[in-house]
């Protein structure tokens, strides 16, 4: 019953995901149109209270990982290069991806205005639509047009989504199949196998109708069963075909491409999380570790709070210490881990921010 229900959840996400398409295109749109002044008020105190709420109750969690600050001296040099060095990779996946989408060939607009955009979405309420709203101006600063911006960065955004929804589904066999294997090494080959099976499983959903019609029916089905109560759940299959052919028309051509340089940013992040372990001395099981990423990256996906700052934290720490991580070690491996997929990034979206000004001007 845990695993229909987890159908059953991530059958919701794929509806609100689709549903939010509009709502984020909307806000990328009207990112340089004037807002009525109360109104624009109103949301933003109402999303400063949510997040303010969400802090209050997630700071200890957060106040605990951020104390080991300390204790970043004991880990070695060479695994914190390393920690920078995929951190790098995943932007680079991201920026080729977008650069993919927008149908450009220069880097530095794209580069500069993600990394602002990024650091805006970690540190502002209700993160996501701002950070992306920022990245549009910013876009349109250095000359591209308002459409294609709009279309390619809805498109990049639902491909790194989707992915993030499919490692749990993909990783399950790994966790039922209970490895016992503790190193390094076999936590690097069991997590990039799933990757890989990651990009067949999501060229065959973008080439074919058949298999995504399928997964549309099977999901729809399971949930309207298990929820009988709630509104059914109809058309999915539809709306998934629909939504498939609208990100192909943005990619065109390059799509295969586009899927890679997604997976890879998750694959590099993942890798991240390997090396934070790897520096603490610590070798959990395989596929609890990749059990532990899963469950970080969707709680970095709640918006109450910007970047999930906290849940994160709390959710991963947690998820580490049930992999055979020491309890001192997880909050460790936490730290190291948000220091570079998080914390970093937020400075690097001021560079990126006056690297677009000092060539395109204010967006």
């Amino acid at each position: 019953m845990a695993v229909a229900g987890g159908r059953v959840r991530i059958g919701d996400r794929l509806e609100r995901a689709i549903e939010r398409r509009a709502d984020v295109e909307g806000e990328i749109e009207r990112g340089e149109a004037e807002q009525r002044p109360r109104s624009s008020l109103k949301r933003t105190l109402f999303w400063l209270v949510v997040t303010g709420v969400s802090l209050y109750l997630v700071a200890p969690s957060v106040l605990e990982v951020l104390r080991s600050w300390r204790r970043i001296r004991d880990l070695a040099p060479a695994w914190l290069l390393a920690m920078a060095a995929l951190q790098a990779a995943t932007l680079v996946c991201l920026w080729v991806l977008q650069r993919l989408a927008l149908h450009v060939r220069g880097w530095y607009a794209v580069a500069s205005s993600q990394l602002a955009g990024n650091a805006l979405s970690k540190i502002a309420p209700g993160g996501g639509a701002m950070g992306a709203a920022l990245q549009y101006r910013m876009l349109v600063r250095a000359g591209l047009s308002r459409g294609p911006v709009v279309a390619g960065l809805t498109a990049a955004s639902l491909l790194v989504f989707a992915v993030v929804l499919a490692l749990p589904v993909l990783a399950a066999p790994a966790l039922a199949r209970g490895t016992v294997d503790r190193n390094l090494v076999e936590a690097v080959v069991a997590g990039l196998a799933i990757f890989v099976v990651v990009f067949g499983v999501g060229v065959l959903l973008l080439a074919f109708d058949r298999p995504l019609r399928w997964v549309g029916r099977t999901i729809q089905r399971l949930r309207n069963r298990l929820r009988r109560g709630a509104e059914p759940l109809t058309g999915l299959p539809r709306r998934l075909v629909r939504e498939r052919d609208r990100i192909l028309g943005t990619l065109g051509a390059a799509w295969k491409r586009a899927l890679a340089a997604s997976i890879g940013r998750w694959a590099f992040d993942y890798l991240t999380l390997l090396a934070a372990l790897a520096a603490v001395g610590s070798h959990p099981r395989p596929a609890l570790v990749l059990l532990a990423f899963c469950t970080a990256q969707i709680l970095a996906q709640i918006p109450v709070t910007p970047g999930g700052l906290g849940f994160v934290e709390a959710g991963l720490t947690a998820t580490l210490t049930l992999a055979g991580v020491a309890a001192g070690d997880a909050v460790l491996a936490t730290f190291a881990y948000r220091l570079f997929s998080y914390w970093l990034m937020l400075p690097l979206g001021l560079v990126g921010m006056a690297l677009h000004r000092h060539r395109f001007g204010r967006a």
